[in-house]
């Protein structure tokens, strides 16, 4: 869920079976998103006021969250946390989950995201849990902007029944993407050995503000060449996307193969390769 007011809201955001509540109101208490949404418009208090450490947080399996214009991605993420020996770490009294955020600081971030459920826990000793969790990500209902693209940095929260709370930042950092798309066409087909074969193509990207694809301009992108019967790619020449991301070059045809365009990703969008276009040489 989209927050852009401060973390002081998002302390409560694992308040999900009723922790905030009185225990004869439990029962009703909405779960997930809709609790999320409650307690931080309640804005709840971030204070460590919990006797906890978040540590050994991996997020997405350390690779990068690539999200489409109008993707859902659940994201894995696996921690500890440490705990005082005295805490009540039954599931009916704590909870705790993981979220990442955009910002220098989880405690004014320009966004940030929280799992919608808390982790689920094993006690390695008296004080030491191993953890796991999901963070998920739904782009077309607004969690994300464009200009959020690239860097977010991992956190964790807990909170008890008693409503006492604990946010941790700079748990370590992960890549957010933008999805890219990434077309082909080699034309004529067939074409004899020695004619110039122009080969055409787009490359799109991930609009989180639009939910739709578009244009991505003036990037490098890579023409190849695999022979027919053959497992490996080759280069042929490098070009820049156009202003509306369109991809236009010729080569010359000289044996059976595939072309393809290969993109490498930017500082704010994933690597992509167009499936390759077989041309027939006579």
């Amino acid at each position: 869920m989209r927050i852009r007011t401060t973390v002081a809201a998002v302390s409560g955001a694992l308040v999900l079976s009723g922790f905030a509540v009185p225990a004869a109101q439990a029962a009703d208490a909405p779960s997930g998103k809709a609790a999320f949404s409650a307690t931080a418009a309640d804005g709840v208090s971030a204070a460590a006021t919990l006797d906890v450490t978040f540590s050994d947080m991996k997020v997405n399996k350390g690779k990068p969250i690539v999200v489409g214009a109008t993707s859902t991605v659940s994201v894995p993420v696996t921690y500890t946390v440490t705990h005082a020996a005295g805490l009540d770490t039954s599931p009916d009294n704590f909870a705790n989950g993981p979220l990442i955020y955009k910002g220098s600081s989880v405690q004014s971030p320009d966004n940030v995201i929280i799992s919608e459920d808390p982790g689920t826990c094993t006690a390695a000793s008296t004080t030491v849990l191993a953890c796991s969790a999901a963070i998920k990500i739904y782009a077309g209902d607004g969690d994300l902007s464009s200009t959020e693209a690239g860097t977010w940095h991992a956190g964790g929260l807990a909170v008890t029944k008693a409503g006492d709370t604990k946010v941790q930042g700079d748990l370590g950092s992960v890549k957010v993407l933008r999805t890219a798309k990434l077309t082909v066409d080699a034309a004529p087909e067939p074409v004899k050995k020695g004619r110039t074969l122009t080969v055409t193509g787009k490359l799109t990207r991930a609009n989180w503000d639009t939910n739709r694809y578009a244009g991505y301009s003036t990037q490098p992108v890579v023409l190849q060449f695999r022979k027919a019967g053959t497992t490996t790619y080759t280069d042929v020449k490098g070009i820049k996307s156009s202003s509306t991301g369109t991809l236009k070059t010729t080569t010359t045809a000289t044996v059976d193969g595939y072309y393809r365009f290969v993109f490498a990703g930017s500082a704010t969008t994933a690597p992509v390769n167009a499936t390759g276009d077989y041309v027939d040489v006579q």
